[in-house]
């Protein structure tokens, strides 16, 4: 430990993994600013706090069995001369996952027909929040640790950036859910950008890597026109 402290190489990869993990962190982010804004809101911090909690543990317990965790990326079946493996199956079911949940709310948003009470609507709503967050944090974690464990080489180094990381997150997801769910625009918008994240995961377990960078350019964008777009509509309601 002496010797990761006093290594600028230790402090180099340290830092350049938090940096990435934060970045694929954005997913998570995203992923439950929107499901948990089907909740109330003393429900939706709850929600959002054991979402991230779980991230944490899973990442945690990833990085402990990274033997085990390293044959999933051997291949387990060949298909048209393509091999797959378990991390490729879990990507492409994690990625299918997110596109059909995505287009689910965004119909849900769209169409406007008969609804439930709101007791009917709420009355499990809490438990398949808290089901999905763990599916789809058992998805972006894998992808996260296989991309630790190609950084960096010391299971110090990887937990203490997994640990840094989510800690950003849960700073993060407050202030973002809160926005998404004072803004409804947004929420459509965060849930295409679900939609697209959904496909580079597909397309990532198909073997076609999507490079991430053009992908958080496109949300980063996005989110920034959206931001001016609430900005304007703010400063006219307050002129008006």
């Amino acid at each position: 430990m002496i010797e990761l402290l006093t290594s600028p190489e230790a402090w180099a990869a340290l830092l350049t993994l938090t940096a990435l993990e934060i970045i694929l962190g954005i997913d998570n982010i995203i992923f439950l600013s929107v499901i948990v804004s089907g909740v109330p809101s003393a429900q939706a911090n709850q929600a959002r706090q054991i979402g991230l909690a779980l991230a944490l543990v899973f990442r945690i317990l990833l990085l402990s069995m990274l033997v085990w965790l390293i044959g999933f990326t051997e291949a387990v079946f060949t298909l048209s001369g393509a091999a797959f493996s378990w991390r490729d199956i879990i990507l492409i079911a994690g990625g299918l996952f997110l596109i059909a949940k995505a287009t689910h709310e965004i119909h849900n948003e769209v169409e406007v027909g008969d609804e439930a009470s709101p007791s009917a609507r709420t009355s499990n709503a809490f438990f398949w929040v808290i089901v999905q967050i763990i599916i789809i944090d058992m998805v972006f974690s894998l992808d996260s640790i296989i991309t630790a464990i190609g950084m960096a080489q010391d299971l110090a180094i990887m937990i203490t950036a997994v640990v840094i990381a989510c800690f950003v997150m849960y700073v993060a997801s407050g202030p973002v859910a809160r926005f998404v769910a004072e803004h409804p625009t947004t929420k459509m918008l965060a849930l295409a950008f679900l939609v697209l994240i959904g496909v580079a995961l597909v397309a990532d377990g198909f073997k076609f890597h999507i490079p991430r960078g053009y992908i958080y350019f496109a949300i980063a964008f996005s989110a920034a026109v959206e931001f001016f777009n609430v900005l304007a509509k703010r400063n006219r309601r307050k002129t008006g």
